[in-house]
Formats: structure tokens, C-alpha cells, sequence
């Protein structure tokens, strides 16, 4: 387990409140051009909840991203107090580098009620995580082409089931599943584990619409970047423990992609549900 890392993940998420609805938050010193992107959803969603009464929990949440960030500076977060209802608070978060909007978000919060349940199951036979190769042993091949973000310490741990890295020259099936958690112990904080959730459901998403062309992470013919993104939190869990995250994607029109994923605790429950669209423009 990579504790260190995930306590700096913890740390990325703590923002500096600067003013009432004012909050800055940093960027990792990686050597990346842009920001990533589930760092600032999951930082604005820290910020919006730092707003509302810890009783309400988070349950949905829709983003945009706007423009690249810069990683180079830190990140203000101006949150709007939208509504506080009795069942239902609403926040509205923008965040600004070089005094223009990067991203916005809005988020809900609900009182915690009792209703109807269902869910569609978990997949069947899927290998378990410990049957599965880490980031590491997985990408040891590539570790030259992948250079610093090889070696970086990883704060989630990501066993993919079905996809090989080496198996991108032809079509694939538009489908992939991916264990993930926070690789190391998370305070007992149901905000953090969805801030936490929030970072890891950008991680390998959006790559799920590549499957079908058979494009490589080593080809550089395709321009790639999320354009929105939205979470509805359906059941309590942990981001530190193991979380199966079931990737689709239904279609790929006009330089843009959409997927899909469920995200399913160990023992079935449905907790997440993801949706993101995201450029995918042919450079050629």
C-alpha cells in the first residue's frame, strides 16, 4: 500500500478557505501540462460541501470542464449558495486560474431518507482484485514510454479485469472494468470518500471510448479531454476499500465520446453511478 501517497491525495483535497465561499486549492509538483481533471471536480466538490450541514450527503453532482488548468498555480473556488431546503441543499462551484472560470459544478445534498430500493447487479464472474496485476507489473513493458508516470507514487490502485495494454492495434469491445481504490487507510469521513471517489472516476473513463478504434496510449493522432462530467451517489461506501467500476460506452459522434460506469462495492451494492463526455478529435 502506498499510504504516503494517499495521504498527499488527502492533503490536495484539504482546501485553505480564504473568505466565506472562497477556498484555494494546489496542484501536485508532477511534471504534467494540464491539471487533471478529477482533482479539480473532486477539490470543487470539497469545496461545496464545506458549505452544507455535514447531516446532508452528497448525491449527485454535474461538472463542466472549461479550459485547460494551469499546475503551475493555485486554484480559487468561488462557491454560490444556491438553496437550503429541508430535504435538499444546492452549491454551485466555479473555479478560476488567471482570473478566468477553468470549471464549474453544481452539486446536490439530501437528507438521508428511507424509500424504495432497487438495483441492476453486479457483474457476474469477475476476477477478483487480488487475481489482477497492479499498475506496475501491468505497465512494466511500457515503463520507458510512460517515463515519470511510472514511477510517481500512485494514491489509487487500479487492476483492470479485461484489457491489456498491448491489445490496442485493432477493435475492441466498448466495454472495460477496472477495480479501484484508495491504496491506503482514508479518515472516517463520508465527504472525503466521495471526494476521493469523485478523483479516481476521471481516471480511465473516458479511455473506454477509444476501445473501439484501436487507438494506443502510444499514438499521438488523437487529441483527448473530458468535457463534462456527472456522479449520482446512490449508497454509502469507502473509497479505500475495493470498488468494481463497470465501463461502457453507448457512442462516439462529432469529435466527442460518451461513457459510462457503475461503480459497485465488494459485495454488490450499486454505490456510484458515472456518465462523462469528452473530446476525441482525429489529429489526422
Amino acid at each position: 500500500m502506498q499510504q504516503e501517497a494517499v495521504d498527499e491525495l488527502i492533503a490536495l483535497l484539504d482546501l485553505e478557505p480564504i473568505e466565506v465561499n472562497i477556498f484555494r486549492g494546489l496542484s501536485p509538483d508532477v511534471k504534467v501540462q494540464r491539471v487533471f481533471g478529477g482533482q479539480v471536480a473532486g477539490q470543487a466538490l470539497v469545496a461545496a460541501a464545506r458549505t452544507v450541514d455535514p447531516a446532508v450527503a452528497v448525491h449527485s453532482m454535474h461538472a463542466y470542464f472549461l479550459r485547460p488548468g494551469d499546475p503551475t498555480v493555485p486554484i480559487l473556488f468561488e462557491v454560490d449558495r444556491i438553496r437550503d431546503g429541508r430535504s435538499f441543499t444546492t452549491r454551485r462551484v466555479v473555479a478560476i486560474q488567471h482570473g478566468r472560470a477553468i470549471f464549474n459544478l453544481s452539486a446536490s445534498f439530501h437528507v438521508r431518507e428511507e424509500g424504495f430500493e432497487h438495483q441492476l447487479p453486479m457483474p457476474d464472474g469477475v476476477p477478483g482484485p487480488a487475481e489482477l496485476p497492479d499498475f506496475r507489473t501491468r505497465w512494466a513493458p511500457w515503463a520507458e514510454v510512460l517515463g515519470e508516470a511510472y514511477h510517481r507514487p500512485r494514491p489509487i490502485d487500479t487492476r483492470h479485469v479485461d484489457w491489456d495494454p498491448s491489445d490496442r492495434s485493432s477493435s475492441l469491445p466498448p466495454r472495460q472494468q477496472v477495480w479501484i481504490r484508495a491504496d491506503g487507510r482514508l479518515p472516517d469521513d463520508p465527504v472525503l470518500h466521495a471526494c476521493v471517489l469523485t478523483y479516481a472516476s476521471d481516471m480511465t473513463l473516458l479511455d473506454t471510448a477509444r476501445l473501439p478504434h484501436g487507438r494506443s496510449f502510444e499514438d499521438d493522432d488523437v487529441m483527448m479531454a473530458s468535457l463534462d462530467h456527472a456522479m449520482w451517489f446512490h449508497r454509502p461506501f469507502r473509497a479505500d476499500e475495493w470498488l468494481l467500476y463497470d465501463q461502457d460506452t453507448p457512442s462516439a459522434s462529432g469529435a466527442r465520446g460518451l461513457a459510462r460506469g457503475l461503480i459497485y462495492s465488494a459485495s454488490g451494492e450499486l454505490v456510484t453511478s458515472v456518465v462523462q463526455e469528452g473530446l476525441i478529435r482525429p489529429l489526422t
